[in-house]
């Protein structure tokens, strides 16, 4: 969008800030996606790496 930072530039700034990326296997593997090609801090992993990762407490979490 015009106005908008780079989607690159989010990405890096999301990792520096420790964000990772989970994404849905069953997606990854419809789609035929190579995961090689993912961004550095993107990794396959559904709901319960997720849970787990989240741990107890609340949290965020933005599914697309």
């Amino acid at each position: 969008c015009d106005g908008c930072p780079p989607l690159e530039r989010i990405f890096e700034q999301f990792a520096q800030g420790g964000g990772e990326l989970l994404a849905c296997p069953f997606c990854v593997n419809a789609r035929k996606l190579d995961a090689e090609g993912f961004v550095a801090n993107a990794r396959v992993a559904g709901a319960t790496p997720m849970f787990e990762w989240l741990g107890d407490g609340p949290h965020t979490v933005f599914s697309y």
